[in-house]
């Protein structure tokens, strides 16, 4: 992998070079994603700049990065280089690849961006063998926009919940839909095997036991094929962070910051008071 060059970040695409909650956000849908890819034939649609195809030939058997890009696309064949791995400019709606050519197609952060929606999954199911797999995200109109009071300037069409769903169904017979959205949690597990998770949420001394988060998510990822006894198995619940724990450590930083700053206004107001009291013993 070549680092010696990183693609201008316009507020379209995520690069790499973004870090904490945006990073967070953006490599977890793609870690989550490898190991389904493991020894597949991949494409990922709207790769942009390149970092999840990376991710995902790690264990892929072929990845195929498409975006209507031309500089993102040069900058991924420059920047990422492997013999499982290969990028083309094109339009999602009009791929390049033959009919049935494709284990697994990955499309995240793509949806919102074009009105041609129906035009995009009919490709991706054209694509796809009969036995393949969809994952797609989109964020939730309701949670990202409306209730935020936000426009994403490179928004064309935002969905919300039932719209999302509706138009999964016109493609693939079957679809299991998951949510994402960062949270500040405490983590607790079993240090000698995995197993079921369970979320306790407080609300205000009342403590609250479900399977899933009560919180409504800020974007749907889904989880799309033929048929709902192809459809693979993924855990109920995917937890990511970083080794450095960036988002921990910035918050942990700020914190020390702010003490630092009462402190420092702490010692000025008693010099302060230090200074008026000489001058009234002076007076």
């Amino acid at each position: 992998m070549d680092e010696s060059q990183e693609l201008e970040f316009t507020g379209e695409r995520f690069t790499p070079e973004c870090v904490r909650e945006m990073a967070y956000e953006h490599w977890h849908r793609y870690a989550w994603a490898t190991p389904l890819c493991k020894g597949k034939r991949v494409l990922d649609a709207a790769c942009g700049e390149g970092y999840g195809s990376q991710l995902l030939s790690s264990s892929a058997e072929h990845v195929i990065g498409v975006d209507l890009s031309e500089a993102a696309i040069s900058h991924a064949r420059s920047k990422y280089r492997a013999s499982n791995l290969e990028f083309h400019a094109a339009d999602v709606t009009r791929l390049p690849l033959p009919d049935d050519s494709v284990d697994v197609v990955v499309s995240f952060e793509t949806l919102e961006h074009l009105s041609a929606q129906d035009e995009m999954l009919a490709e991706f199911r054209r694509v796809l063998r009969q036995d393949g797999c969809l994952l797609i995200s989109s964020p939730d109109r309701k949670t990202y926009s409306d209730e935020r009071e936000y426009d994403n300037p490179f928004h064309v069409r935002e969905l919300y919940r039932d719209e999302f769903e509706a138009l999964l169904a016109r493609h693939f017979p079957a679809y299991r839909l998951f949510g994402q959205k960062l949270m500040f949690v405490s983590a607790l597990w079993d240090l000698a095997r995995g197993g079921e998770a369970i979320v306790h949420t407080d609300h205000g001394g009342r403590v609250e036991h479900s399977e899933t988060p009560p919180f409504p998510p800020l974007y749907f990822l889904a989880l799309a094929g033929a048929s709902v006894e192809q459809l693979p198995e993924l855990p109920s619940v995917s937890l990511y962070s970083d080794a450095q724990e960036s988002v921990y450590e910035h918050y942990n930083d700020e914190i020390r910051k702010h003490i630092r700053a009462g402190q420092l206004l702490a010692e000025r107001d008693a010099e302060i008071e230090r200074l008026r009291a000489l001058l009234e013993q002076a007076g």
